[in-house]
């Protein structure tokens, strides 16, 4: 059996707009954010986060976890773009959970925020982007969510 090793790519930090609150809908309480912006930097891609990205949010009526599914254009410091496309979980005890909804300060480890993904790209530069699969461990601030990202090997 092969393990399953990964290797850092970047750490990505968001900045998120207001909310479009949706509200409850048969499948949970929805709400769409928009990403103004932001930054993702490591050892072998850095760059800039475009405006026009977006964040559909998922929670449970309960608030117990949050399901997100995010795409998000990314333009690299040689001017390359790609996108950046990731679906994921953050869950907790509800009362840590809003704390993290109002930007308070909270240790990430004391809720569970993991996220997985993959990019495309028309530059043949950054082609092998194409056929990755990368996660992500995540944290949230107050102005957007933070996460370090690797490639699965």
């Amino acid at each position: 059996m092969t393990e399953i090793r990964t290797k850092f790519m970047f750490r990505l930090a968001l900045d998120v707009g207001a909310h479009h609150v949706v509200g409850p809908t048969p499948f949970g309480n929805r709400r769409v954010a928009p990403i103004a912006g932001g930054t993702f930097e490591g050892p072998r891609l850095s760059g800039i986060v475009l405006p026009g990205g977006t964040d559909w949010i998922t929670e449970d009526t309960a608030g117990c976890w949050f399901r997100i599914n995010v795409s998000v254009p990314l333009r690299s410091n040689d001017g390359d773009l790609l996108i950046l496309a990731y679906q994921g979980f953050r869950s907790g005890p509800p009362e840590v959970l809003a704390k993290v909804a109002r930007g308070e300060s909270v240790d990430a480890d004391s809720y569970y925020y993991r996220v997985s993904g993959s990019f495309e790209t028309a530059s043949p530069k950054l082609a092998r982007l194409n056929t990755l699969v990368v996660v992500g461990s995540g944290w949230r601030t107050s102005s957007g969510p933070g996460y370090d990202v690797f490639e699965v090997l």
